[in-house]
């Protein structure tokens, strides 16, 4: 198969992570929604910055038309994940650590798909590799300041971290090796390995320590 036919697989397979990413995200929103008590409007709202924050976020500052204007299945993604959440919350609760898992698939996968937009869209590879990050993890950052929860982004888990060094090697390959088919296998994997080995392996980023006042 010739390399572009493998890029254009690729960009299918990624399509459906994405979508699953988008649900995933959209669980861990509803979850927090039953966590704080809200009622079906909360879930619908918490699941869908979760599941869109983050690439929203991407298209305005790109000054690109905002992906689900046109792709709106993305909201009734989010809209639906929310409804079936709230009437099986209890279900969905006890399978928490399968959860965990398919977020880093959909971390990973939103990665490389935000890098990849940033770069078609003209952008240098540093504000690439931030775009990957932001749309990978500033969805569940809107949906913890909605909640007045903590925002899991300023926390020492290693996530948004896991998404950073994700975009760097999907830049490496993409920019300075050229070879984009490589660049999103490889961006994601790395996105996907450094966050199943924090799961694993509890890792954190080192933290100050606070100081006293």
């Amino acid at each position: 198969m010739q390399p572009w036919g493998i890029a254009v697989h690729l960009l299918d397979f990624l399509r459906v992570l994405d979508y699953f990413g988008t649900v995933v995200f959209a669980i861990s929103g509803a979850l927090v929604a039953a966590r704080k008590g809200m009622d079906w409007m909360g879930f619908a709202i918490l699941a869908t910055v979760t599941g869109i924050g983050g690439g929203t976020l991407r298209d305005l500052i790109l000054a690109r038309p905002v992906f689900w204007l046109v792709h709106w299945e993305y909201i009734a993604l989010c809209v639906v994940t929310a409804g079936v959440t709230f009437y099986f919350v209890a279900h969905v609760h006890r399978r928490l650590s399968w959860l965990l898992w398919a977020d880093a698939v959909g971390l990973a996968a939103f990665t490389v798909i935000g890098v990849q937009i940033a770069l078609s869209s003209g952008t240098n590879p540093f504000i690439a590799i931030l775009m990957g990050m932001m749309t990978a993890a500033f969805g569940g950052l809107i949906r913890d300041v909605l909640a007045g929860e903590p925002p899991l982004l300023l926390h020492r888990e290693v996530y948004a971290s896991a998404a950073l060094l994700g975009g760097v090697v999907y830049v490496l390959f993409a920019e300075v090796w050229h070879q984009p088919v490589w660049a999103l296998i490889f961006g994601f994997l790395v996105a996907l390995l450094i966050r199943a080995l924090g799961i694993v392996y509890h890792w954190h980023l080192p933290a100050a320590r606070a100081a006293d006042v």
